[in-house]
């Protein structure tokens, strides 16, 4: 089960300036932020739970984290987000550089709840941005790997360029990870997989009966990955989704991001696909 943590009183209304302090260009509309809070102590961020990150003059949106500050680094108060230019507030976030201010409220809603995947095999599928998300789960497994069994990461993109930290693929590849990439249109020189990431399912190497998976990306390719995991026998209480929502406040105030009983800034956007599927299941919805 998804675990939440409330936001503190500061953090839930009032905007704190982080600082960013290095900017990484990832792809042509995205890049990863890593931003400092010179006043603390701040509160601590879980795998899956984001922050509201506020462009001053323009707005706020939504963004989970990319990356944990590592608790025995003397850096730890630095967060680090991974940002898409898709409207008015991520473009400024994306523009944004190293030495600008950033308003920063959170951390909001639930988390993946990694440690609850102790002795289980974990597979993670990621379609898009989803990957930034889902990210820190790679991390938190890797840092303490004989816990866990095999570990698989899917991953569609819309081309190879659109790929995330393919440096960090490589890496994950060569600790073990058994890495499945596959594109919508391939590049030239392109050798590997072409079509939708659920294809890649049925080949993966993980026992349905110990596993774990996490799973971000548009809510379409979640429903047909959900499905393509439950046809190879794992549980849907095993499965947890991430969901999108238009959200505004990020402490169930507003309202905004409500789907069907939930709201998804408090209940999500980390939730079991046992209690996710009948939902998505109403378009309306």
């Amino acid at each position: 089960m998804s675990t939440s943590t409330a936001p503190s009183a500061v953090s839930a209304a009032v905007p704190q300036p982080y600082r960013v302090v290095s900017r990484r260009v990832d792809t042509a509309d995205t890049v990863t932020l890593e931003l400092a809070h010179d006043a603390g102590p701040w509160p601590a961020f879980a795998p899956g739970q984001f922050a509201m990150l506020t462009a001053y003059g323009i707005g706020e949106v939504p963004i989970s984290l990319s990356g944990l500050p590592d608790p025995d680094d003397d850096r730890a108060r630095r967060l680090t987000h991974t940002v898409r230019a898709v409207g008015a507030v991520s473009r400024a976030l994306h523009d944004t550089t190293v030495g600008a201010m950033i308003g920063v409220r959170g951390p909001f809603g639930t988390s993946w709840d990694v440690g609850s995947a102790e002795g289980q095999d974990v597979v993670v599928v990621a379609g898009g941005i989803g990957l930034a998300p889902l990210r820190p789960v790679l991390h938190a497994v890797l840092a303490e790997r004989p816990r866990y069994g095999n570990v698989v990461l899917l991953i569609g993109a819309r081309t190879p360029a659109d790929l995330l930290y393919p440096d960090e693929l490589l890496r994950w590849g060569a600790a073990g990870v058994q890495v499945g990439i596959t594109v919508d249109r391939p590049a030239d020189g392109w050798t590997g997989h072409v079509g939708v990431v659920p294809a890649l399912i049925p080949i993966a190497r993980f026992d349905p009966a110990r596993s774990v998976a996490f799973v971000c990306g548009p809510e379409v390719m979640m429903r047909f990955t959900a499905q393509a995991l439950r046809d190879r026998g794992l549980p849907a209480s095993r499965l947890r989704i991430s969901l999108e929502r238009t959200m505004r406040c990020g402490a169930g105030w507003c309202g905004h991001c409500q789907l069907g009983p939930l709201l998804l800034c408090r209940d999500g956007p980390v939730v079991d696909y046992a209690l996710a599927e009948p939902l998505m299941k109403i378009r309306e919805l």
